[in-house]
């Protein structure tokens, strides 16, 4: 009931539409009612007062103006449901995505992609079930049957007895049943979560699986999530079939005690005919909601299913940031560390230590590298520039300003981040470096191109700058995407440039100009280089070794050669393996 509730405070304007529903269902109620004192008004009046056709004419056109609203009357429900279920849905995928946005990669890291895209598509979706079938039928099972519960009072105790005393019995087989099925449900839709996941890995690595001959037990592996699958939705089904029997003949053997106590009353003539009649035409209609929301039930299970996923998701806290209290920011002339600890909390409630008490500044126009091992906390201090996360202690100065008492948007206005695995979308060259700048024109595109040296080959294609290069730019080399990468950050001329390893897939050659381009466009912006490859940090300014979070060095490269510290044991090591590379 809870999930119930919170789906609910997604309902837009849920007054109106409550009060919809429940006009709906109180003028289905009063259908059912005028219908069957109509048939009953006519039976009597042909078969017990001999009455023609013509005299009760007027009452059969009657009856058929209701059986015709009857008709019409679903079809507006509907209408009225579907159009809510859908706003709804876009509200819940609008605020999940939001949410997203504000965990940023610091989750989306640790979280299945497949997984995530499923539950914000086909998950969201599966709500509808709830919008337009279940709730709309909650509301008529309590209206309606309430409604024809006081005719029935109304027309004969005894019968408004038995159905009073019958009617719960059915939702507690209801309620016993759904429990099991509300399980199984859930791992239904975890398997379908892990099978989307999973599938979307297997597309993602499939150069690699067909490299090294694992396409056919990936497609073992998919074979057994499929069968699991196939096993829980059977499972599934065959709970809801047993639920809808039960349903089914417990509203039927009420209805047959209805009818008996009914008949045997009016054998010995202690109720009238027009009563009675009436009571067996309406006792159908008091079961049939229970009926319909029985099966509606069922099939909403897996918007429970997706909606506890969904709400798993909205509720992860988002990292803290405080509000920002600052005048805009002029450009960054320094950039201070001071003190700063970070820790990561791991699955099993331990803190893995990334950054410990770090320390350091930078002025504008200086090029610091930052060098160590793996894991040594060099991209945890990229993600905190970068605010993915925040700093646990500590503080980030920038012109001696708190960086949590700027915006988080204003702040990357003034970043521009080249990653060492660049991300580019299903769109043309020129969108995919404009996202630097939106509103750059194509002149400034082209010269951000020429910076970055793929403006000759760009030119080669047939499309040129409008050529699509598919899904994470599948078309091209892994250099020309690092090279449109870098082209978007020198379109956005942020006087902060944060490179991961920005020249990785680059030759030689390329390699030079793109050096040089630097040095050139970064003269009066900080540059921070996070380098693996060393052969790029020797002209920095600064070079900051980590070690197990912390800076265990700190100098220009010709000063930390000679302090024969961890600098040189790395510089030894990346010298050795070029040499292997080139044996």
């Amino acid at each position: 009931m809870k999930v119930y509730r919170r789906l609910f405070r997604y309902t837009p304007r849920a007054a109106l539409y409550l009060a919809s529903m429940i006009l709906v269902a109180l003028l289905t109620g009063l259908l059912i009612v005028a219908q069957s004192y109509g048939i009953t008004q006519t039976i009597q009046q042909v078969f017990l007062k001999g009455q023609t056709l013509e005299q009760v004419l007027k009452l059969l056109l009657a009856i058929g103006v209701v059986m015709l609203a009857r008709a019409l009357l679903p079809w507006f429900s509907e209408f009225i449901a579907g159009y809510t279920a859908s706003k709804a849905r876009a509200a819940i995928r609008e605020q999940a995505m939001r949410h997203l946005f504000a965990l940023g990669p610091a989750y989306t890291s640790g979280e299945r992609s497949g997984e995530i895209a499923n539950t914000l598509s086909d998950g969201v979706e599966a709500l509808d079930a709830f919008y337009s079938q279940l709730l709309p039928q909650m509301i008529i099972t309590v209206v309606v049957p309430v409604m024809i519960l006081i005719v029935v009072f109304a027309c004969d105790v005894l019968s408004g007895i038995v159905l009073l005393v019958t009617l719960p019995v059915l939702p507690i087989f209801m309620i016993l049943i759904g429990k099991s099925a509300d399980t199984l449900t859930k791992k239904q839709w975890r398997t379908m979560n892990q099978m989307s996941a999973h599938f979307l890995d297997v597309l993602q690595g499939l150069a690699t699986l067909k490299l090294f001959n694992r396409s056919r037990a990936q497609s073992e592996i998919v074979g057994r999530i499929s069968e699991r699958y196939r096993v829980l939705t059977m499972k599934v089904l065959r709970l809801a079939f047993l639920s809808s029997f039960i349903m089914e003949m417990g509203a039927t053997i009420s209805v047959a005690l209805v009818a008996v106590e009914i008949g045997l009353r009016l054998l010995y003539g202690t109720i009238p005919f027009e009563y009675a009649f009436l009571v067996l035409l309406l006792a159908p209609e008091y079961y049939q909601p229970l009926r319909t929301i029985g099966t509606r039930f069922h099939s909403s299970m897996n918007s429970t299913a997706a909606a506890e996923r969904l709400f798993a998701i909205l509720d992860k806290p988002v990292p803290k940031t405080t509000e920002p209290t600052s005048e805009p920011l002029e450009e960054p002339r320094t950039l201070r560390f001071n003190d700063v600890s970070f820790a990561y909390q791991l699955e099993d409630g331990e803190a893995r230590q990334a950054l410990s008490h770090v320390s350091f500044e930078v002025r504008r126009g200086q090029k610091i590298a930052l060098v160590g091992p793996s894991g040594a906390g060099k991209s945890t201090l990229a993600s905190l520039l970068l605010r993915f996360i925040e700093p646990q202690s500590g503080q980030i100065l920038v012109n001696k300003t708190p960086l949590t008492d700027l915006s988080t948007q204003q702040w990357r206005q003034q970043m521009a981040w080249i990653p060492q695995r660049p991300y580019l979308f299903d769109d043309s060259i020129a969108e995919n470096i404009r996202f630097g700048r939106p509103g750059a024109n194509m002149e400034e595109v082209i010269a951000a191109a020429r910076h970055a040296g793929i403006h000759d080959f760009i030119e080669t294609l047939p499309q040129g700058y409008g050529t699509p290069i598919g899904e994470r730019g599948a078309l091209l080399s892994g250099g020309q995407i690092q090279r449109i990468s870098l082209a978007r950050a020198f379109l956005k001329q942020a006087p902060i440039l944060l490179l991961d390893e920005a020249t990785a897939n680059l030759d030689s050659q390329h390699e030079d100009q793109i050096v040089e381009e630097l040095d050139t466009l970064t003269r009066d912006h900080i540059l921070f280089i996070i380098a693996h490859r060393l052969n790029t940090v020797r002209q920095a300014d600064r070079i900051l070794v980590f070690d197990k979070g912390q800076v265990v060095e700190d100098g220009t490269h010709s000063q930390l050669l000679a302090h024969n510290g961890l600098y040189c044991q790395l510089l030894a090591a990346y010298k050795r393996g070029e040499k292997e590379v080139q044996a």
